[in-house]
Parts: C-alpha cells; sequence; structure tokens
C-alpha cells in the first residue's frame, strides 16, 4: 500500500473528446456521485474549450481542475497555444505535461517539457510530468534509460523547492488505450525505479513525498490491485474516465479501504 504521507490522485484525462456540454454533464456526474468524506485528489482534464463549462459545474466541489497541456511562453505570437495564465483564468490549479501523445504526435523534445515545466511552477500551476517507454524500448530493455532520460530533463534547472507540487505520471506508452495493462509488479517496478531516481536527483525526502500515478488502460476492473503497490500513489485515466459509472468506481478504488 501507498505510503501514507502521499496523498492519493485520481486524475480523468479526456483528450480530445466531449463538447462544452457533454464535459459539463459528466463533471456534474462525478460531482454527484463522489463521496463527500473522500479523502484523497480527484483531478479531471477536458479540453481547453471545456474548461469554463466544467469549472463553474465543479465550484463548490473538492473535484481539482487540469488542462491537458500549457505553453511555455505567457504572451506573444504563438498561434493556437495556450499561456498559463490563461489556464488559471479557465480555472485550473494544474496541468498535464508530457504526456506521451504530446511527445510522439506532435514530436515534444524534453527540453520543450522542461520549458513548460518552469512556466507552469512560475504560474504555481501544478505540473503532471508523464514519463513513459514505448513496447521497442521496453523490449530492448532500455525502460530504465528511458525513464531516467525523460526525468532528467523535465527537472532541469528545477530546484527541489520548485519541484514540491510536481506529480509524476509513469505511463507506458504500450498500454496507452491498447487494452494491456502493464502487470502490478510492472507498474511497481517502474514506480520504484522513478522514485529511485527522484532520491538521486533531490534527496531522499522529496523521493519519499512526490507522488508518482500510473496511467495506461486504468480500468474499475484492475485498479484496486494497481493502487495496492507500495509505490503507486494514483492513476491518470483516459478512456475510462468517459463513463460517469466507470470513473466513479476508480475513484473510489477498494484499496482506499486500508489506507
Amino acid at each position: 500500500m501507498a505510503s501514507n504521507k502521499r496523498t492519493p490522485m485520481i486524475a480523468g484525462n479526456w483528450k480530445m473528446h466531449l463538447t462544452s456540454k457533454e464535459a459539463a454533464d459528466l463533471a456534474a456526474a462525478m460531482k454527484k456521485g463522489l463521496d463527500p468524506d473522500l479523502k484523497h485528489e480527484v483531478l479531471l482534464a477536458p479540453t481547453f474549450t471545456a474548461l469554463h463549462a466544467v469549472n463553474a459545474v465543479l465550484a463548490g466541489s473538492k473535484i481539482f481542475l487540469s488542462s491537458q497541456d500549457v505553453a511555455w511562453e505567457e504572451k506573444g505570437a504563438f498561434t493556437g497555444a495556450v499561456a498559463p495564465s490563461q489556464i488559471k483564468d479557465a480555472g485550473c490549479t494544474h496541468a498535464i505535461i508530457g504526456h506521451s501523445e504530446r511527445r510522439k504526435i506532435f514530436l515534444e523534445t524534453d527540453e520543450v517539457i522542461n520549458k513548460k515545466m518552469k512556466a507552469a511552477i512560475k504560474a504555481n500551476i501544478v505540473p503532471v510530468l508523464c514519463i513513459g517507454e514505448t513496447l521497442e524500448e521496453r523490449e530492448s530493455q532500455k525502460t530504465y534509460r528511458v525513464l531516467e532520460t525523460q526525468l532528467v530533463g523535465a527537472f532541469a534547472g528545477i530546484s527541489a523547492a520548485e519541484a514540491a507540487k510536481v506529480v509524476i505520471a509513469y505511463e507506458p506508452v504500450w498500454a496507452i488505450g491498447t487494452g494491456k495493462t502493464a502487470t502490478p509488479d510492472q507498474a511497481q517496478d517502474a514506480h520504484t525505479f522513478v522514485r529511485k531516481q527522484m532520491e538521486r536527483i533531490y534527496g531522499k525526502g522529496y523521493a519519499d513525498a512526490v507522488r508518482i500515478l500510473y496511467g495506461g488502460s486504468v480500468k474499475a476492473e484492475n485498479i484496486d490491485e494497481l493502487m495496492a503497490q507500495p509505490d503507486i500513489d494514483g492513476a491518470l485515466v483516459g478512456g475510462e474516465s468517459l463513463k460517469a459509472d466507470k470513473f466513479l468506481r476508480v475513484i473510489h478504488f477498494q484499496a482506499a479501504l486500508s489506507r
């Protein structure tokens, strides 16, 4: 079981789905179905166009709002980009940074991700940093090397104090949207490695406190077993977070009963 010092987080990444009304309706269902005594954190990440609508629905709830990305510049001639101040204006407290789809499809480099991390931290937005290896990298036994490179790149020039609020999400690329999930042992192994890397960068105190989420075909059927692992502090959920009943089951994972 994860350390009681670390508050679990369940985050839903809605990706490029849902109109503003559909997103607001889903957020309302989340708000209504949430256990009022829930002790861990819940985070919703709708597309940019739905942020204002979802924020209005979440008013008065304990659910946090996140963007799916953020620009590294505050203003200027950056067509299509959305600045840290703009997502804050829409109600966001968090921003997903470095998701594998941003890395793979939009060709974001570790340098770009590092700049986004610094911009978010400067704006007092909590970065949810995504890292993870492809199937080819795992089969070539490069998982650890990839994770180390991504972590070192993302945190370059960021002090321990600045990094204190960062949430890390380990997402094996081969398990995202494929229906394949890393076994609890595979996930725990990767999380242990990530925590050791963070200890190497910032020391044991930081490593013990940083939250590391698992992402990659997380479902109502496997969340309990995943959350029972000592270094898994939550989940970043994709497709399952678009179904109110399923995502509520993920949020109320049974492992919470013994925390």
